[in-house]
């Protein structure tokens, strides 16, 4: 397994716990994305990843049939996971290289490393906010995510807040830990 299979193996068995473990009258809770319950939390995963545009749809990986996020959120997230690290697994797949939008051309490999783990580790914190779950985050991982964005540049951040990828930032204090930076960069009030 590839480091970068290995990391989102990680990171998604941390959002997988948490999936499995909303109480069936959590999944409506607000969540902290503007306009979300928990439920959509997991239904943007869902739909995202394996979308036409994205990451299965842009390498032509399958994720098979999925159950409905209304009737069976934690089994959606089962079937498009397993398709991601499935397709990770693959060496034949992880390292195809397609059009990626405005990444420009990438492996699926390094499409998950940028977009994909990055967004089910942030999403872990949200459906752990929403339904009262663990909030802790992988330290390393939070280490990791908060370091790659803190170097983009300028217009890509500004493109990611203006297209609502993540919110305006949020001021913490000068020692502040990792975690909550990372929070606060992505628009996460605490």
């Amino acid at each position: 397994m590839t480091e970068i299979a290995a990391r989102f193996e990680k990171v998604a068995a941390a959002f997988t716990a948490r999936v499995e473990a909303v109480a069936p009258d959590a999944w409506e809770r607000p969540a902290p994305c503007e306009g979300w319950v928990a439920r959509d939390v997991v239904r943007h995963l869902v739909e995202w990843l394996p979308g036409p545009g994205f990451l299965l749809g842009a390498f032509g990986v399958e994720a098979g049939p999925i159950p409905s996020v209304e009737s069976d959120p934690a089994g959606a997230w089962a079937v498009v996971c397993a398709a991601i690290q499935g397709a990770l697994d693959d060496p034949a797949v992880a390292t195809r290289v397609e059009d990626c939008g405005p990444p420009g051309r990438l492996s699926l490999e390094a499409a998950v490393d940028m977009t994909c783990t990055p967004d089910v580790l942030i999403h872990t914190w949200d459906l752990a906010r929403a339904t009262g779950l663990d909030e802790l985050l992988d330290p390393d991982e939070v280490r990791r995510t908060l370091a790659g964005l803190e170097t983009l540049p300028a217009e890509v951040d500004q493109a990611m807040r203006g297209s609502g990828h993540y919110g305006p930032r949020v001021e913490v204090d000068g020692d502040a830990e990792d975690q909550a930076r990372l929070l606060a960069f992505m628009g996460r009030e605490m």
